[in-house]
């Protein structure tokens, strides 16, 4: 039998799991959502404590990676560890956002509506549209399904159940400061390379969690998915979103990655599965239907995890 006070691994693994049920059923409140939130918190202590060097970064960072971890661990102290684990991954999961934002492009590309899809296009990524034509728009898309997959749905639901809410909440924290000044820019240089370091080595794992289930759930795809990840991948600025992006690429059968232009910068990336067909309007909702599989394998492992450690008591 389950007992009536689970330990905390099931606790966590189960909040976790129920995050991503939470998500899927309510969404983002209405009104006020505490990352905004964060982020206007930070935005304000960035002015003020901006300076062309490494060492302010790293404190704003950790102030960051501090206030998140603070909020799961208040959390915790007040409900305990399950609801605090569930009402956390709830919060820094943003799966059915991500499926909005993805559809709501691919219906303007159906449309062939590309002033609308390149208005919807920062949503979802921050490259500059206004140069991209109806397939670069249809792959970069998809290249932001593959990466926020696992940044707003694999990550969280790891870091909820390895640190529960205090997991769920600084790995949030996290992502958001390395959207916010990870980039590479004359200002984030310096300022922004802790937040960069401290993202990449938060997603490490989610990353490599998310290429897996990706060969799970495509296992005719597995061979191709396996050679995209190793070779690549290697040539990705990112550690870690080469890896999803790779994973993707071959599991669709479709070509990603390529240059790109960030604030009027090229940067000039390697291909992902050169040999894969150009990404067309129905590809996106293919690597959505993917995304949204991936979390449901991981949410519904981990809730078979915590029931089988909760039967003891």
């Amino acid at each position: 039998m389950v007992s009536g006070r689970l330990p905390g691994p099931a606790a966590r693994a189960l909040g976790a799991s129920l995050g991503l049920v939470l998500d899927q059923v309510l969404g983002d409140p209405p009104a006020f959502h505490p990352v905004a939130g964060f982020g206007r918190t930070m935005a304000a202590l960035e002015r003020r404590c901006w300076r062309d060097r490494r060492g302010p970064g790293v404190g704003y960072a950790l102030a960051g990676l501090a206030i998140g971890v603070g909020a799961g661990q208040l959390g915790r102290e007040v409900a305990g560890e399950l609801l605090a684990s569930a009402a956390a991954a709830t919060v820094a999961v943003a799966a059915r956002q991500l499926r909005r934002e993805a559809l709501a492009v691919e219906a303007a590309l159906v449309r062939e509506d590309l002033a609308e899809a390149r208005r919807r296009l920062p949503a979802l990524c921050g490259r500059d549209p206004e140069a991209l034509g109806h397939e670069a728009l249809c792959r970069a898309v998809c290249e932001s399904v593959a990466e926020n997959t696992v940044d707003a749905v694999v990550g969280p639901l790891l870091w909820a159940a390895l640190g529960g809410a205090a997991g769920a909440l600084g790995y949030r924290a996290v992502n958001t400061l390395d959207a916010m000044v990870g980039h590479r820019s004359p200002r984030y240089w310096r300022f922004g390379w802790a937040s960069a370091r401290l993202d990449d080595l938060a997603g490490w794992l989610p990353a490599r969690v998310t290429a897996a289930a990706v060969g799970c759930l495509r296992p005719t795809r597995l061979g191709a998915i396996r050679r995209a990840v190793a070779l690549d991948a290697r040539a990705h600025p990112s550690p870690n979103a080469g890896v999803a992006e790779a994973a993707f690429a071959a599991a669709l059968g479709v070509r990603l990655g390529g240059p790109v232009s960030y604030g009027g910068r090229l940067d000039p990336r390697p291909w992902l599965h050169p040999s894969g067909q150009p990404c067309a309007p129905a590809t996106i909702g293919a690597a959505v239907a993917l995304s949204q599989q991936v979390g449901w394998l991981l949410a519904g492992l981990l809730g078979l995890a915590g029931l089988s450690t909760g039967r003891t008591r």
